[in-house]
């Protein structure tokens, strides 16, 4: 009974945390307008500055938003003098890049995904070199680069952080 709680209360956490995720420039995203096929776009990526271009209304802020208020912002524009009663869904196709550099095998930028924990970062740049350190690992956070928190594999991930393997002397 108490597992089943357990696993319960992080089924929650994990469903509140993706419905506060930030939608951020360069992810790629699927945006349905029901019943307006021309209006509908299966593929756009947000651009630098955070916007998409949407027929008819042209460049729209979505940076920072969450997927629920930026479907609520592209129904609100399509009501006023588009569209009766729009219904918009969106999605995330693809997620923004992480980096990982330092003492591993590919130093680069890889593909997020949902519950990506630093060890898992480390293993899809090829693991540790055999100078790395599994104790000397830094994180800065996308919202916050100037901070570098020490972390350890367990640590989630998110989209544009960067990870940084250090150097061991033994």
């Amino acid at each position: 009974m108490v597992l089943f709680l357990f696993a319960l209360f992080f089924a929650g956490q994990t469903f509140a945390d993706s419905r506060e995720y930030k939608i951020g420039a360069g992810e790629l995203l699927s945006v349905t307008v029901f019943d307006e096929p021309d209006l509908s776009l299966k593929e756009i990526r947000v651009a630098t500055d955070g916007t998409i271009s949407i027929p008819l209304l042209g460049q729209i802020n979505v940076s920072g938003l969450t997927i629920e208020d930026a479907e609520k912002k592209l129904a609100s524009f399509l009501a006023d003098g588009y569209l009766k009663n729009p219904r918009v869904a969106m999605s995330i196709l693809k997620y923004r890049v992480l980096y990982v550099t330092g003492q591993v095998r590919k130093p680069g930028a890889y593909d997020y995904s949902e519950g990506l924990t630093v060890e898992k970062a480390i293993v899809l740049a090829g693991g540790l070199t055999p100078r790395g350190s599994k104790n000397k690992i830094t994180l800065a956070r996308e919202n916050d680069p100037e901070t570098m928190h020490s972390v350890d594999g367990s640590v989630i991930v998110g989209p544009g952080d960067v990870i940084t393997v250090g150097e061991s002397f033994f």
